[in-house]
Formats: C-alpha cells, sequence, structure tokens
C-alpha cells in the first residue's frame, strides 16, 4: 500500500483544526446506475439532496430522466417519481459535467471478477481518471466517496492516485476521499437504506468525514468511524459471513436429508440462539447462493489469503460447497431424465429482476448441456434493454451458461400455469405466494423439487413434492 492505515488516520486528525462548519446540504452525483447507485439517487432525493445520475447506459439514463425505476426494486419506482418531479433528479452520460455540477460523488461502478478470480477495478480506474479530469477543472474541494466492493487498499492505492494524476490536486487538502460500504438487500433495498444495520465510513480526513456524516444523519445517528482500509474490509466480512451461513445451512440440511431428518426441524431450533449464532437471516437450508456480492467477494477473498500466503480452508472452499449443493439437484432430477423440466424462478432470489450468478441458470445449463427439455416462468424478469443487458451480462461472466442465454428468451413462459401445464417436474426457486398456488393447484402426477421451502410444514405422505436438503 502507498499509504499505510497510520498515514491515513495521520491525514484525517492533521485537518482537524481549520474545518468550516457544514449545514447546507451538498448535491450529489451518483456514478453507476445499477442496484446502489439508483437505490442512493431515490433515497437521498427523497431526504432533500439534488442529485445528478451518471451511466454509460442510455437506457439507464432516460428511466431516471423519467423517474422510472431502471430494475425491479420495490418502492424504487415511486421516489424516482416523486424526485424528478421535485426537481431533484437528473441523470447523464456525461461523467465530468455530473461531478462539475455537484459537491459529493457516490462511485457504484462494477467490480466483477476477474479471470484469475481478482476484482477487475478496470471501471474504478475509468470512473477515478474521469473524476480527476473535473476535478482539473474545478476550485472547490470535493468528496469522492466509494461504494463498491474493493479489495482492501483500492481507494487510497488506486483510487486517489489516478484521480490526483488526472486532476494535478492532492488529496485531503483539494478533494477527499471516502468509503462508505453498502449494506443493502435487493428487494428491500429501499428499507434497508432509511433503516440501515449500520453505517460506515471510513475517511482520509475530517473534512470529508463530516460532510457524508451529514448526509447520513436523518437515517442513522450512531455512525461508525473506522479507516478507509478498514471500511474496505468491513465490506468482505459481511458478505463472506453471509456465503458462509448459507453454506453451512445448506451442507446441514443435505447431512439431515441423508439421515431422514427434517432439517428445518433441526436449524429452527438452532437459530433460536441470538446470542451466539447470530442472525438466522441465511441460515435456512435452501438453494445455492448466489446473485452480485457474495459470490464474487469470496473468491476475493479467497484469492486475497492465496496472495498473503494465509490458509483459510472455510473460505477458500466456499464456492467448491456452493457449487455441491447445485450438484445436489442435479442428483434430485436425474430420475427424470427425458422429461420436460420446469422453473418457477429464475433471479438469484426474489424481488428482483437481477440474473447475475444466479444459481438456478447454472442448473438449468447443465440440465441443458445434458439434453434436457426445459421451460421456466420469472414475474419479474421482462422483455426489454435491461434484460438484454443482464442477459450480455451473464453471458460473458458466466461461460457455462453462455447457451443458455442465447435460447433465455424462448425458454420463458408467461405464467407459473405455463409451467405447470407444460412440465412432468417443476423446480421451486423462491418462495413466493404465487409459486406457493401453483404448486398446491398441480396435477397429480407432476413432481416437485423445491429449493426455497415453499412450506414451513412439509406436505405429508406426498411423493411427487421433496425439498433440495429437508
Amino acid at each position: 500500500m502507498t499509504m499505510s492505515r497510520m498515514g491515513s488516520e495521520s491525514l484525517r486528525l492533521e485537518n482537524v483544526a481549520a474545518l468550516p462548519a457544514v449545514h447546507e446540504k451538498p448535491s450529489i452525483s451518483v456514478i453507476g446506475l445499477g442496484y446502489v447507485g439508483a437505490v442512493s439517487m431515490a433515497c437521498l432525493a427523497h431526504l432533500g439532496f439534488r442529485m445528478v445520475g451518471v451511466d454509460i447506459s442510455l437506457d439507464k439514463v432516460r428511466a431516471i430522466k423519467e423517474g422510472r425505476s431502471p430494475i425491479v426494486e420495490a418502492r424504487l419506482g415511486d421516489l424516482l417519481r416523486e424526485g424528478v418531479d421535485a426537481g431533484l433528479i437528473d441523470a447523464t452520460q456525461n461523467l465530468v459535467a455530473a461531478v462539475l455540477d455537484t459537491d459529493v460523488t457516490f462511485m457504484s461502478v462494477g467490480t466483477p471478477t476477474s479471470p484469475n478470480g481478482d476484482c477487475d477495478l478496470t471501471y474504478v480506474r475509468q470512473a477515478s481518471r474521469a473524476i480527476g479530469q473535473a476535478l482539473s477543472l474545478k476550485s472547490g474541494f470535493h468528496v469522492i466517496v466509494m461504494r463498491c466492493s474493493v479489495p482492501p487498499g483500492t481507494t487510497l492505492d488506486c483510487v486517489a492516485p489516478e484521480i490526483e494524476a488526472a486532476s494535478g490536486k492532492k488529496m485531503g487538502v483539494d478533494f477527499g476521499v471516502c468509503f462508505n460500504p453498502e449494506f443493502l438487500r435487493e428487494g428491500v433495498a429501499v428499507a434497508d437504506f432509511y433503516a440501515p444495520p449500520k453505517t460506515v465510513i471510513g475517511a482520509c480526513d475530517k473534512r470529508s468525514e463530516e460532510i457524508v456524516s451529514r448526509i447520513y444523519s436523518a437515517v442513522d445517528e450512531r455512525i461508525l468511524f473506522v479507516s478507509i482500509e478498514a471500511a474496505e474490509m468491513v465490506k468482505y466480512a459481511d458478505n463472506v459471513w453471509h456465503a458462509t451461513k448459507v453454506a453451512f445451512g445448506n451442507e446441514i440440511g443435505r447431512l439431515c436429508k441423508a439421515l431422514a431428518i427434517d432439517s428445518h426441524e433441526v436449524m429452527n431450533v438452532f437459530v433460536k440462539d441470538l446470542k451466539l449464532n447470530l442472525s438466522p437471516y441465511y441460515l435456512k437450508p435452501g438453494f445455492a447462493f448466489g446473485g452480485s456480492c457474495l459470490p464474487k467477494e469470496v473468491r476475493a477473498v479467497a484469492h486475497l489469503a492465496t496472495d498473503l500466503g494465509i490458509n483459510l480452508p472455510l473460505i477458500q472452499n466456499l464456492t467448491a460447497s456452493n457449487d455441491r449443493h447445485v450438484d445436489q439437484a442435479v442428483r434430485l432430477l436425474k430420475p427424470f431424465e427425458g422429461q420436460r423440466i420446469g422453473f418457477l424462478g429464475l433471479t438469484f432470489k426474489p424481488a428482483t429482476d437481477d440474473l447475475r450468478e444466479s444459481p438456478t441458470l447454472e442448473l438449468m445449463a447443465r440440465l441443458q448441456a445434458k439434453g434436457e427439455t426445459l421451460l421456466a416462468y420469472d414475474p419479474n424478469i421482462a422483455e426489454g434493454p435491461h434484460l438484454q443487458s443482464q442477459i450480455d451480462y451473464v453471458r460473458h461472466a458466466c461461460p457455462s451458461q453462455a447457451r443458455l442465454m442465447d435460447d433465455l428468451k424462448s425458454l420463458t413462459v408467461q405464467s407459473a400455469d405455463d409451467v405447470m401445464a407444460n412440465s412432468d417436474i417443476v423446480v421451486v426457486s423462491h418462495a413466493t405466494d404465487e409459486f406457493r398456488a401453483a404448486v398446491k393447484a398441480r396435477r397429480p402426477n407432476v413432481h416437485v423439487l423445491d429449493l426455497a421451502r415453499l412450506f414451513a410444514e412439509l406436505p405429508a405422505g406426498d411423493a411427487t413434492y421433496q425439498g433440495i436438503a429437508w
């Protein structure tokens, strides 16, 4: 690292004496209008901040400018419309102009996994250089807030140097940098923004710390201030722990299934221990973990451990354990080879349209490669530019799913009833009321493989129903 933790802490303390009071709401630009960026824009506008969104996608920019949500997320569309109507939300493809027009910039760009398992910082570097170009034209103090998940050291060793090189200015003097990890769950992200489990800020100087903390003062009065490196690591620690909980619950479920024990009966007791076992949220046996955060951050931490020569057996085998859970689903479907297999739910979890690293898609891809006949339905997947961009992303990021992405639109049907009417076995990935009703109303000869635990009480004596780990 070019700046040690001690160095960043010293830089913060040097600036304490000559701080001007910060009273007015700063205007905020948000680079990257995906799940984190769009939610942050809408929620902050609702709190009275003037927001300018930036994205390379013209479709996303148009959606934001028109007060439409570019993604499926509860309450997001209403808040965006409210912000646009109030004149507090705008969007552009011009990053430099957005930075020049605002006081604070949130960076929420993509950080995908590189071919060697490391974190790909291409978009972070590009955005940092563009921010620097804008700052070279600007005289006022500007704060850059990193919100995307990156390896510890990235903010001080990559973002800040790129901005300094492009702007000719000095961090902590002419501009500030902070790391402010987000803890938003897709599907309930708006609710999480207004009632955060914690708010963490790592800042290079006291002035930046004060500016960013005031932004969050309306939703959290107990902000946790740490070093930038610690703030970066908190995000990884949280998501690796969540991934660990999912894998642990699923391994217990597979063991219980082999012993003819109801795994949910076991785990319902386990999760009552809130003093030692912490949260029950991820600890119910279900399907493999997926999405935009857990898989890539498990890989990133495992790669980091390898680089440091540290042996972390659980973390470094979480992906293998997750893959074995997909293998379990393939094994349970083996007796139905040559029959029609339907899927209810495609995204990595309900209440979102996010297809990234969905374990259901991986399962479908494996079955497709074996020549199985597939069809699927997900109420959150709609034809349009956003779906196509997701398909393109998955095709690029998950080569094993490229063929499935080519055929996905032709495999999808318009309702759960269509799946039930044209399948011999139905695989259910989401525990929703719509899918519970469809399963209950199915024809007597239609089998069900439940990956999501649709019912608290298992259907007694039903030979056509089984769970993946119960």
